[in-house]
């Protein structure tokens, strides 16, 4: 049920709370000047960090710990540390038409101006971007799913396959990174490898460093292991839900795929019955040059 809010102002109360916080934060034995910000100062790069080790997990680790870089802004493709050196930006894999872009500044800002809410309610912005989204894609690709984080995604299309398939064996490659949800990580071997037990793991298709490195045959080659993957996986009874690969592998070292690679892959996995989930998190919405996604460098045939 909506109920319709009378009265008094939702921001009754709100200075007397954020004292009542910055008492509590000192109480931690944290000065309220070095988490206080833009009233007193900025705070110096080792407060920043004690504050850092005293409230933040270890687990997420920083970039150069020995020395790590306080970032405080970003414009374009460079980033700026507290002393207002300037830093090119070739980690961040988000920001792809450039830190703060003027025109995306802009739209979030009118947006949140306006209404941030779940997509529950009607609202013009969600069906006209789906509409516009649709263009870049094949014309039996056109419905969609908004989510949260590109592990969300990944976890919801997982889930799609196994409910359209009704099969639970799931297909990827080595060396990918889908995120950290417990379903993705049983598929992730980037880091470490704690594959679940319905995780079949084939080859990484790099022709550098793999098995096959003839650019002309290894797309197939490699496409033929993952046959007889799906063919053993048969013959053990077990079922393909799904295979899953990124268009092109970012954090296995950015490989492009073998030409005719995801093709051939593709056929087999729906051959098996299965579907196919091009994860383009990292790699698509325009960043190979050309093409729109990065499965479009493999041809429209193979969707």
């Amino acid at each position: 049920m909506m109920i319709k809010k009378r009265g008094s102002s939702n921001y009754e109360g709100f200075e007397d709370a954020v004292a009542e916080k910055k008492r509590k934060i000192a109480a931690n034995g944290v000065s309220t000047a070095v988490v206080t910000i833009n009233e007193t100062r900025a705070c110096t790069k080792e407060e920043t960090l004690a504050v850092r080790r005293k409230f933040i997990a270890p687990s997420q680790t920083l970039f150069f710990p020995e020395d790590p870089l306080k970032i405080v802004k970003a414009q374009g493709q460079y980033m700026f540390d507290e002393t207002g050196t300037p830093y090119l930006d070739c980690i961040n894999n988000v920001c792809h038409v450039g830190h703060c872009h003027k025109y995306v500044v802009e739209a979030g800002c009118r947006q949140m101006a306006e209404l941030n809410t779940n997509s529950r309610y009607l609202h013009d912005a969600m069906v006209t971007y789906a509409a516009h989204l649709a263009t870049t894609l094949p014309g039996n690709l056109s419905n969609f799913f908004f989510t949260n984080s590109g592990s969300e995604a990944n976890d919801l299309a997982l889930q799609i396959a196994e409910t359209v398939t009704g099969h639970t064996e799931r297909l990827t490659v080595d060396g990918a990174y889908y995120g950290n949800l417990s379903t993705l990580l049983e598929l992730s071997t980037y880091k470490r490898k704690l594959l679940g037990s319905h995780t079949i793991l084939a080859p990484i298709p790099d022709v550098y460093h793999g098995q096959y490195r003839d650019p002309d045959t290894a797309g197939l080659l490699y496409a033929g292991d993952v046959k007889s993957l799906i063919d053993k996986a048969a013959s053990d009874n077990k079922k393909i839900s799904c295979f899953i690969m990124e268009s092109l592998l970012s954090c296995a070292g950015q490989v492009i795929p073998p030409e005719g690679y995801l093709q051939a892959v593709y056929k087999h996995v729906h051959e098996a019955g299965g579907l196919c989930i091009a994860d383009e998190v990292q790699v698509g919405f325009g960043r190979v040059g050309n093409c729109f996604w990065g499965f479009e460098l493999q041809g429209d045939k193979k969707v």
